[in-house]
């Protein structure tokens, strides 16, 4: 029989809520999982640069007469993508990317609210578990950061260039996915903890932080893919048209990598397959550790992925497989983290 000690049991007053705080957790994940979903649409559309102010609180209103959707029509019209890019573009073909940039920004007022409210009325009731508090405080101060980060993606667009930074449009992106492993990996240490109060929060064995850096590289360079339209690079597969290595790649030294639209859709379609290697032994360990489930939607996730990958490329950029494949990125993402922690979890106890 296991039983906790005292010390390990005092972690865990009568008035914390681990379950409900993991059940919270994990209804905001799907609300980043629908930012990622929207940040997708918002990308491929185009959309991103036609809210060109950052008004964190009076921006969730949109434009509500014909006045004020051609003021903010005259505003887009003075940056370097409508100037070279969309000159004599309608009203209505406006309003329908100004939709989408704003239904991306109004998720993540809508995520910051379902975060910081719940927080402050779970601490008022002293159901954070002692050990938590710092955690969630600084999901909620990263999360409060990725706004400032849209805004400095966004920024890079609006007065020299007719599209965003592909290396902030990264940074974006991936600080999102980090914001949505984080929740998951949160998440399931209270559930841990609300089935076993003698449970310690789940380590990061060495072999799944390899797997993380390696996913890492690869959900960069997809990053890079959107941000440099590498994407349109082949629309053929296994070879990029007709040839293993790109014809049209120029290595210039090691920033070439990270600016050649030939050379990045190259390594991110070649990377992957290294991501998959580290995912199936990943899996296996998470199944070895009793997380059959955790193994399944790892094994689900980046083999959906890869199809998805493959189709797009071969559709020649279809918006809904692009959209899918961004979609089911983030879905990789939750299921890693999902099996790191299955792999990592650990019990205090003593056995009587």
């Amino acid at each position: 029989m296991v039983n906790p000690s005292p010390a390990t049991s005092g972690l865990i007053p009568p008035s914390a809520r681990p379950a409900a705080i993991a059940n919270w957790l994990l209804a905001v994940a799907l609300l980043v999982f629908a930012m990622v979903v929207v940040g997708g649409i918002t990308r491929l559309t185009e959309s991103g640069l036609s809210i060109t102010e950052w008004k964190p609180i009076t921006g969730a209103i949109p434009p509500l007469n014909e006045a004020q959707w051609i003021a903010e029509f005259e505003k887009y019209q003075q940056i370097p993508e409508y100037k070279e890019l969309n000159q004599g573009m309608s009203l209505a073909d406006f309003k329908f990317i100004y939709f989408w940039e704003w239904v991306h920004r109004l998720l993540g007022r809508l995520i910051g609210l379902a975060f910081a409210l719940p927080l402050a009325w779970f601490a008022a009731r002293r159901a954070i578990p002692k050990g938590y508090g710092p955690r969630l405080l600084a999901l909620l101060a990263l999360g409060g950061l990725q706004g400032a980060i849209g805004w400095w993606m966004v920024s890079s667009g609006l007065s020299e260039r007719t599209d965003v930074s592909h290396y902030r449009l990264a940074v974006h992106l991936l600080t999102a996915l980090f914001i949505l492993a984080g929740l998951v990996w949160t998440a399931l240490d209270l559930r841990q903890l609300a089935a076993n109060p003698a449970s310690r929060p789940a380590r990061l064995t060495p072999f799944a932080a390899v797997t993380a850096l390696i996913l890492f590289i690869q959900l960069l360079l997809g990053a890079w893919v959107a941000g440099l339209n590498a994407g349109w690079a082949s629309d053929t597969w296994p070879l990029m048209n007709g040839r293993f290595f790109p014809e049209n790649a120029q290595y210039l030294g090691l920033s070439s990598l990270a600016d050649d639209p030939h050379l990045v859709h190259f390594l991110h379609r070649w990377w992957a397959w290294v991501a998959v290697a580290a995912l199936v032994v990943l899996a296996r360990q998470a199944r070895r550790a009793g997380a059959r489930p955790a193994s399944v939607a790892i094994h689900s996730a980046f083999g959906t992925q890869i199809l998805l990958g493959i189709a797009v490329v071969m559709t020649g950029m279809n918006i809904t497989l692009a959209v899918l494949h961004q979609a089911v990125g983030a879905l990789v993402v939750a299921s890693t983290a999902w099996g790191a922690h299955s792999v990592g979890r650990r019990t205090l106890g003593r056995l009587h």
